[in-house]
């Protein structure tokens, strides 16, 4: 360094100090960033808030079925009640109870009825003819004769409709068009709610009709 002027030695001793802070720089930037790739934790999952458990707890509730309780007797393996998810239907009922003895005489029920809760479905037996049967083959249904002599407002057709007091093919038509919009009658009174029966029309039919 004799030969370089005063000047030359501040520049180089300048030079020598700016290459050192940029190898530092590069240095520590590199060291830092391997180590944060390396210890950075993993993001923790958040755990579930009492509100979001108790929402869990409150769906698992609402999706639980309903359900009809029907009381299956008659030509079948083994009467009893039998506790079925909603919409189910005769045949449900049947296989519930162990399926059809081998005397039932299947086909005179309605295998596709839906069931109503409380309902007794009836089997018979082959040759057996149920009370109810003389009003024609859809009022009885293998549905019981718990309404002897009475039309089942939930199984008959317009026919036999008309064979209730005060019923016209019209009003007849209305209580199935109403039966097919709303499912099953669940009570007697319901008929009011169909078009042209009034208190009075439903006073007269009142002791003509039934469920099952």
């Amino acid at each position: 360094m004799g030969n370089l002027t005063r000047t030359q030695q501040y520049l180089l001793f300048g030079l020598a100090g700016v290459l050192i802070v940029v190898a530092s720089l590069f240095y520590w930037h590199r060291v830092a960033g391997q180590e944060a790739v390396v210890i950075e934790p993993l993001p923790a999952s958040p755990a579930a808030s009492p509100q979001t458990a108790a929402q869990g707890t409150e769906t698992g509730a609402d999706d639980k079925p309903a359900e009809v309780v029907v009381h299956v007797a008659g030509a079948v393996a083994k009467s009893g009640v039998y506790h079925l998810p909603a919409g189910s239907r005769v045949i449900d009922a049947l296989e519930a109870a162990g399926g059809a003895a081998a005397e039932a005489d299947v086909d005179a029920l309605n295998l596709a009825q839906p069931l109503v809760d409380g309902q007794k479905v009836w089997v018979p037996k082959k040759g057996e003819v149920p009370a109810v049967q003389a009003m024609g083959a859809s009022s009885v249904l293998g549905l019981g004769a718990g309404g002897a002599g009475k039309i089942n407002i939930n199984t008959a057709g317009v026919a036999e409709l008309e064979k209730l007091p005060g019923i016209g093919p019209a009003l007849a038509q209305r209580i199935i068009d109403y039966r097919n919009a709303h499912g099953p009658f669940k009570s007697i009174e319901e008929l009011k709610n169909v078009s042209g029966i009034g208190e009075k029309r439903f006073a007269e039919l009142k002791d003509h009709v039934t469920l099952y």
